[in-house]
């Protein structure tokens, strides 16, 4: 049992992560995947990567994570970094900018009870050649296992969220804290959680960032690093969808434009106006448009942040597209539903 005494400056700062993190996903879905309690939960994604193990181009990605991953239990710290949430290549590249001492340290100690290779003596030796060849496996295993569900994924996640935003507001923190797995615990002022290792902790006074997703395996996951949140990961299902409309159905109710829209941030979770316009094939002002109409529809929901907007789907969006269940769907206010920041 891991024992986390949350201070004030801790508890003042308890927020969801805002989108899940490509590598961080596929360093933890490739373990979970090899164990039948994580699989249960995300049957379609452990059948896709039975064929990759099976055969085909993403035979030796896989058979390389499996070889340089824990099977299961902990992860090294740097394999999950808090940076890099916007794409594979950006992960790959915060991992590669780990320090050597602490890859060495940190491969050290995960293999310390599997039998030694040449190939694992490489990697834990931050070898540049064997972190090219982990990189390009975990680019290869995301492409082929996780890239065709990260639609699922991301609206998993975003139900969490609205519904643990629903359990802060009717119960405070000791309702949020209850709601989120059964290996989690609140005894104020300590939480206790269940996970891979055991000792007492204290927290980084930079607040508790929780992630929940159907890819963290069997246990909660702790990451805890100075100068950062408070990082606990959580296992969740994934949610159970109607059927969602043909693209044409789609195209007839919001035109082709908009549908596209709406399926593009489908794929990628948030996207900036910018990027929207480009994923989309129109002009800036045409994308701006655009948003505007899907979020006085409820169907998205806008924030400026520096000088960039960043739009997502609202859960009513998400249901349009056949992600989220009608129950687990309110009624969105004109604006849309704000992203949940837990105070």
């Amino acid at each position: 049992m891991l024992r986390l005494e949350l201070g004030s400056a801790d508890l003042c700062q308890v927020r969801f992560a805002d989108r899940l993190h490509p590598v961080g996903m596929t360093m933890m879905a490739s373990q979970a995947l090899r164990d039948s309690t994580g699989s249960v939960l995300v049957p379609s994604l452990a059948e896709r990567a039975a064929s990759a193990r099976a055969g085909g181009e993403a035979r030796a990605a896989t058979a390389t994570l499996r070889h340089l991953l824990p099977a299961r239990g902990r992860l090294p710290d740097f394999l999950t970094p808090f940076g890099g949430s916007e794409s594979v290549t950006a992960g790959l590249e915060a991992i590669r900018a780990t320090a050597s001492w602490r890859i060495r340290a940190e491969v050290t100690a995960a293999y310390a009870d599997v039998a030694a290779t040449p190939l694992r003596r490489r990697f834990a030796a931050a070898d540049p050649e064997a972190l090219d060849l982990f990189g390009q496996a975990v680019d290869t295993w995301f492409g082929t296992v996780l890239k065709p569900h990260w639609s699922e994924l991301t609206s998993a996640h975003r139900q969490q969220v609205t519904g643990a935003a629903q359990r802060l507001a009717l119960g405070g923190l000791a309702g949020l804290f209850a709601g989120l797995h059964p290996a989690i615990r609140w005894r104020p002022p300590v939480l206790e959680v269940r996970t891979w290792w055991s000792g007492e902790l204290t927290g980084t006074g930079h607040g508790l960032l929780l992630l929940p997703t159907p890819l963290a395996g069997p246990l909660p996951r702790v990451l805890v690093e100075p100068g950062h949140p408070v990082l606990l990961v959580y296992p969740v299902p994934m949610p159970h969808h109607g059927a969602a409309p043909t693209a044409g159905a789609l195209g007839r109710l919001l035109g082709v434009t908009r549908a596209g829209v709406l399926r593009r941030l489908a794929e990628s979770g948030e996207l900036s106006t910018t990027a929207l316009a480009d994923a989309a094939g129109v002009s800036l002002s045409s994308a701006s448009e655009h948003a505007t109409a899907l979020r006085a529809a409820g169907l998205i929901t806008s924030d400026r942040r520096g000088g960039a907007v960043g739009h997502r789907l609202t859960p009513l969006g998400a249901h349009l597209l056949g992600q989220v269940p009608a129950t687990a769907v309110d009624a969105p206010s004109p604006a849309g539903p704000r992203p949940a920041h837990l105070p």
